[in-house]
C-alpha cells in the first residue's frame, strides 16, 4: 500500500466534505439565523485539508533531502 496515494484520496474527498458543509452552511444562513454547530460543521474537514495539505506539500522536499529519485504520481 503507498500511503501517499492514499494521502492524496483522503485530501480530495476531504475537499468535498469541506465544499459541502460550506454550502449547507450558506443555505442555512439565507433561511434564518443557524444554530453555532452549523458554523463549526466545515471547520473539521478543513483542519484536516490544512494537515493531509502540508504533508502533501513537503512530501517531494522530503524525498530529496533523504536522496531518493522524485518519483511519478500516479492516480
Amino acid at each position: 500500500m503507498n500511503w501517499n496515494i492514499v494521502v492524496r484520496q483522503l485530501h480530495r474527498w476531504l475537499s468535498i466534505a469541506f465544499t459541502t458543509g460550506v454550502l449547507v452552511y450558506v443555505v442555512t444562513m439565507r433561511w434564518e439565523r443557524p444554530p453555532g454547530w452549523v458554523g463549526l460543521f466545515p471547520l473539521l474537514p478543513l483542519v484536516s485539508l490544512l494537515v493531509t495539505g502540508i504533508y502533501l506539500f513537503v512530501l517531494p522536499y522530503a524525498v530529496r533531502l533523504r536522496g531518493g529519485q522524485r518519483a511519478a504520481f500516479r492516480d
